[in-house]
């Protein structure tokens, strides 16, 4: 990751950059579902241009990754392995969602 580390436990990337935000609702968990999102985080990770990642799950999911262009961003939507999940995610898994683009140009925080 090209990350600089700004305060303790906190990571920041040069501006600007990308955040992909990837807001879902579940049909019903699952072990396939679990371990699927597993292979997506780890293949992300391996994907040039790739910053970080947060996320958390409740009711209602949220990931959200930050890239370095746009074109690291449709590089990751058009990777084959990641086709094959979106397809899953369309057909099996989620009762809903919604993909945000959001290009980050300032932030701050404690």
């Amino acid at each position: 990751m090209l990350g600089r580390q700004q305060l303790p436990g906190i990571v920041s990337w040069e501006l600007p950059y990308y955040a992909v935000i990837f807001t879902s609702k579940l049909k019903e968990e699952s072990a396939a579902y679990a371990a699927m999102a597993v292979q997506m985080e780890a293949l992300c990770k391996e994907q040039s241009g790739f910053l970080g990642m947060d996320h958390a799950r409740s009711e209602m999911g949220i990931t959200v990754c930050y890239w370095d262009s746009l074109a690291s961003i449709e590089d990751w939507k058009n990777n084959k392995v990641h086709l094959q999940a979106q397809e899953l995610g369309m057909n099996v898994w989620y009762q809903s969602y919604v993909v945000r683009i959001c290009k980050i140009e300032k932030e701050y925080g404690k």
